[in-house]
């Protein structure tokens, strides 16, 4: 049994990929496409697309400034992207590039131009103490508070576009730090959506996924059975996860939410890590509805949406390049129903 990759393949034109987010965020587009003919919104109107009695579920992770620029002893440039920590005191699981000739034992220093001091460039920042086999590296930061002063927000490769306000790449119900990826499709989200939400009857519930690795690796096999996830943290308190499983309706706010949803239906534990791959076939649990933006071709993302509405995807996709929806992270969102 196999399924082609190839098969979540799609034309996204360039012009249409999202550089900077919705100004407000509630006046991103929303298509809903639950039904036929599919209709046009935004999220602002979402309280009016959902029921009284639905339960909305968002991802509270906060990004961390996890994207490094730091230089070598012999001065060349270096970029690390940290994933996630290893349980070892200031250690963390990272992608280095350029990776091939930093070896285990190199030090990686600050660039003169993120010097507080006069003086206090090229003072050691991180070690690489290990190498694993899938080319990511172990470093070891010289102290944790490096990150707050020299980090950057993680924005994805194709936005190109400088952020002015690195909040905006936080949800505004974000809590506690820890993924290197925001959890998209909730940046729409307004404190003022959220109150007319739970004035309509609609409650909100708050999960934890920590988004990483397994979240934004792209798919490099041909048979998508063969990727390969990458393990993600997640938590859901009990008292939650008891409204969770006696809502009427789950509507989840982003795919990290329902990746870690689904994964404490599955596991039956609230807390964990969760290596949970969503394609064709899957047995749904808990999640009804889905709120999300426009994913990258041939993504584990896409492939989850597969599963929850079927091939109709194709035809949801092509109405949006028809319409001129953003897509990608800082793009305009959809909302669907499991098919």
């Amino acid at each position: 049994m196999s399924l082609p990759t190839s098969e979540f393949d799609y034309d996204l034109p360039e012009g249409l990929i999202g550089q900077v987010p919705a100004e407000p965020r509630d006046q991103a587009r929303l298509l809903d496409g639950r039904g036929d003919p599919i209709s046009h919104h935004v999220v602002a109107d979402l309280p009016s697309l959902l029921e009284p009695g639905d339960l909305l579920v968002v991802n509270d992770t906060r990004v961390l400034p996890a994207r490094l620029h730091l230089i070598k002893p012999t001065g060349g440039a270096v970029e690390v992207l940290l994933l996630e920590p290893t349980g070892q005191p200031h250690e963390w699981r990272a992608l280095v590039k350029p990776g091939k000739r930093l070896r285990v034992g190199t030090t990686l220093l600050a660039r003169a131009e993120d010097s507080v001091d006069e003086g206090d460039d090229g003072r050691p920042v991180l070690e690489i103490v290990d190498q694993l086999e899938d080319g990511r590296r172990v470093v070891r930061l010289v102290d944790d508070a490096m990150l707050d002063e020299l980090g950057t927000m993680p924005l994805p490769p194709y936005i190109t576009t400088a952020l002015a306000d690195p909040e905006r790449y936080q949800t505004v119900y974000a809590n506690e730090p820890g993924s290197v990826a925001a959890p998209t499709a909730g940046l729409h989200l307004t404190d003022a959506v959220m109150e007319q939400l739970v004035a309509r009857g609609i409650e909100i519930a708050r999960v934890e996924l920590r988004v990483g690795l397994g979240t934004f690796r792209p798919i490099s096999t041909d048979d998508v059975f063969e990727h390969d996830m990458h393990a993600e943290r997640y938590r859901i308190d009990p008292a939650t996860w008891d409204k969770i499983t006696s809502a009427q309706r789950v509507v989840a706010v982003g795919t990290t939410t329902v990746r870690t949803l689904e994964s404490a239906a599955a596991t039956g534990e609230l807390e964990g890590e969760t290596s949970l791959f969503i394609h064709r076939g899957f047995e749904w649990q808990v999640v009804d509805q889905l709120m999300t933006n426009f994913h990258v071709p041939k993504s584990s993302l896409l492939v989850m949406i597969d599963a929850l509405v079927g091939p109709r995807w194709r035809n949801i996709y092509a109405e949006a390049v028809a319409e001129k929806y953003r897509f990608l992270s800082f793009g305009d969102a959809m909302l669907l129903e499991r098919g």
